[in-house]
């Protein structure tokens, strides 16, 4: 389970390092922006996708015992 954790802190901090950016390189590459705006987004849905899957199983885990 820890390692489900950590990924999705990993995938949050990526997130909040593109949109970062995304800020500072709005006005003077409009398409490197875009390709981190696209980063962003795909680590927040796996960052969530992560967190459904960890719930998802620790819940799981507390129904067996």
């Amino acid at each position: 389970m820890k390692s489900y954790k950590i990924s999705e802190v990993i995938y949050w901090c990526i997130a909040i390092v593109s949109i970062v950016e995304v800020f500072l390189t709005w006005d003077s590459n409009r398409k490197r922006a875009y390709i981190f705006f696209g980063f962003a987004i795909i680590s927040i849905l796996m960052a969530l996708f992560r967190r459904y899957y960890r719930n998802k199983f620790s819940s799981q885990k507390k129904n067996r015992k």
